[in-house]
C-alpha cells in the first residue's frame, strides 16, 4: 500500500485560532490542530504537510506546487471559501482529490457563508465539528485514496 502525502491548507485568520471568536471556532490553536493531524497521520501511515497563509496567492502557489508531490489536499480556505474563484480554479487545475473542511457549520452562519466556490471541485465537504472536522477530513481523504488505489 502506498504511503500518501496529504497537504493541509489553512486560509486567512486561522493563525488566530484559540484567540479569535472562541464561541465560534473554539479554543484550540492552529498548532494544536496541526499536531493532532500529524498524530492521526502516523496512525493512518500517511504524512501531512500543513501550510497556513493569509494571502490568496501563497495558497494558490502552494496548491500548484502540490502537483506530483501530494496525493490529497485538505483545505480550510476560511473566508476565501466564499470569494475565491482563483483558489477554486487552482484546485480544479491540479486535479488532486480535495476535502474542504470548516470548524463551524457554515450553513448555520451568515448567508454569505452558505456558498462555497471550493465544494464543486472537492470530493466532499465537512463542517461544524470543530477540530474534528480536520480529523474527519483526513480520514475521508485517506479512505478515498485507498479505495482509488484498490480499484486500479
Amino acid at each position: 500500500m502506498q504511503q500518501y502525502s496529504i497537504l493541509v491548507l489553512h486560509g486567512p485568520n486561522l493563525n488566530l485560532l484559540g484567540k479569535r471568536e472562541p464561541n465560534i471556532y473554539g479554543s484550540v490553536t492552529l498548532d494544536e490542530i496541526n499536531l493532532l493531524l500529524s498524530e492521526e497521520a502516523k496512525n493512518l501511515d500517511v504524512t501531512v504537510t500543513c501550510v497556513q497563509s493569509n494571502h490568496e496567492g501563497i495558497l494558490i502557489d502552494t496548491i500548484h506546487q502540490a502537483w506530483g508531490l501530494h496525493q490529497g489536499i485538505i483545505i480550510n480556505a476560511g473566508a476565501y471559501t466564499h470569494t475565491s474563484v482563483a483558489i477554486r480554479d487552482a484546485l480544479s487545475a491540479v486535479k488532486i482529490p480535495t476535502v474542504e473542511v470548516h470548524l463551524s457549520n457554515i450553513y448555520q452562519r451568515e448567508t454569505f457563508r452558505h456558498h462555497s466556490y471550493i465544494a464543486p471541485v472537492a470530493i466532499g465537504q465537512i463542517s461544524g465539528f470543530g477540530v474534528g472536522s480536520y480529523r474527519l477530513g483526513l480520514l475521508a481523504i485517506v479512505e478515498y485514496l485507498r479505495k482509488l488505489e484498490n480499484n486500479h
